[in-house]
């Protein structure tokens, strides 16, 4: 007639349940790497089509690339003669005013000529004196480096 205070038979239980609930102490890193390769993925296919610009064959030199801390403007000259601003199409005519257009920091904004292999110098040259005349000065010309073989 007597009432356990806990003895025996509650402390085995504790045991018991000790044991269906032991700590798990490794941690499951497949998730972790799942996802990884799945943003491993996802930038292998996004950085292609990061570049930006009219796709030219640039001519190559040995020049070593320049740092440039902001983007400048883009004047791209396709084999074709078509002339790029940035990626829209303008008629040489209107090259000036859109550049001025464009440029904020005013005539100090420097601005990359690039122009395909295939191009005449004479057209590379009626641009640049196009965008010099109308007072930009800090004009450059963009190739590919070489590549030692």
């Amino acid at each position: 007639m007597g009432m356990s205070t806990g003895g025996a038979a509650s402390g085995g239980s504790r045991r018991r349940r000790s044991r269906k609930r032991a700590l798990m102490s490794e941690i499951n890193v497949t998730p972790m790497v799942d996802v990884m390769l799945v943003l491993l993925i996802i930038f292998m296919v996004a950085a292609p089509l990061l570049t930006v610009g009219v796709p030219l064959e640039l001519p190559k030199t040995q020049a070593k690339a320049l740092n440039a801390e902001k983007t400048p403007i883009t004047v791209a000259v396709k084999s074709d003669g078509q002339i790029y601003i940035q990626e829209e199409t303008y008629p040489i005519e209107e090259l000036v005013s859109k550049l001025t257009e464009i440029a904020k920091a005013g005539y100090e904004e420097r601005i990359f000529v690039r122009a395909d292999r295939a191009v005449d110098y004479g057209t590379v040259m009626q641009v640049m004196s196009r965008i010099s005349l109308a007072g930009f000065t800090n004009i450059g010309l963009v190739t590919d480096q070489e590549t030692t073989s």
